[in-house]
């Protein structure tokens, strides 16, 4: 069973939600996505496992949310997806993935109902 959190290790959430993995006998992968942002085409996969439009995994509070002017209407998925890529401070975190299904660890016992 692989397993892999995308993972802030300075954000409270992300730090609840790999230990809730951890104390279920799970050794997830982790990925410092701040570190190793993901890819655009691995960022299209993980909003298709959500269930996700880009807009609802971005982090709106962010500074770089106002400053590159994303709550603007015109602007495409795919432009959304690549302001993601180049500034991962943008998405929402802790991400789960297991078995082709994906969860938000908002709150962290969301990810529980993957396991």
């Amino acid at each position: 069973m692989s397993v892999k959190i995308y993972h802030n290790p300075r954000c409270s959430k992300s730090r609840q939600t790999l230990q809730l993995l951890k104390d279920n006998n799970i050794e997830p992968e982790v990925v410092k996505y701040l570190e190793t942002p993901p890819t655009k085409e691995e960022l299209e996969k993980i909003l298709d496992l959500l269930g996700m439009e880009p807009r609802e995994l971005m982090r709106r509070r962010e500074k770089e949310y106002k400053e590159l002017g994303l709550d603007a209407p015109n602007l495409s998925r795919d432009q959304l997806i690549q302001a993601m890529v180049e500034h991962p401070r943008l998405i929402e975190r802790p991400i789960v993935i297991k078995d082709g299904k994906a969860a938000l660890g908002r709150p962290p016992e969301k990810v529980l109902e993957l396991l």
